[in-house]
């Protein structure tokens, strides 16, 4: 049985609890083999047999496929682990958590050097701050050729 979780009620956050380490634990196991350079370069030439050799969900497939690491967060990924994709593909774990946040690295790397998001309307969902659902993705990255989010 689960315990109360107060913290869920924290918007754009997903915390790696003990339910979620079950629920992303081959996801994980996976993100792990790719510090292997030989696991990483079976990965590249073929991303969907090497996934498929894992008893993950399809969710979480496809998440890695296509590389939305908050939807592997939310089928049980943590994020140290999910690095080990960003780092498969040369990316940086600041071009990684902009992509997170819809926000190019530089609007990432500019926001986080103001001091990061105000907590101020972002304490819990429901209140009006820029960590909202509504109000993600943020940045000119999440924008499409409109200018809408």
């Amino acid at each position: 049985m689960a315990l109360e979780k107060p913290y869920l009620d924290v918007p754009g956050t997903v915390i790696f609890d003990a339910e979620q380490s079950r629920k992303g634990y081959w996801l994980n196991q996976f993100c792990m083999s790719l510090m292997k350079a030989e696991n990483r370069t079976r990965f590249k030439a073929d991303e969907r047999a090497y996934l498929d050799e894992w008893p993950m969900s399809e969710e979480q497939k496809q998440g890695v496929l296509t590389r939305d690491l908050n939807r592997c967060m939310a089928a049980g990924g943590n994020i140290y682990f999910l690095a080990k994709i960003g780092a498969t593909d040369g990316k940086s774990f600041q071009q990684m958590a902009g992509s997170m946040t819809g926000m190019t690295e530089a609007e990432y790397r500019d926001m986080m050097l103001a001091g990061g998001r105000s907590a101020e309307g972002n304490r819990y969902i429901g209140e009006d701050g820029d960590a909202q659902a509504h109000r993600q993705p943020q940045g000119q990255a999440g924008k499409n050729k409109t200018g809408a989010a």
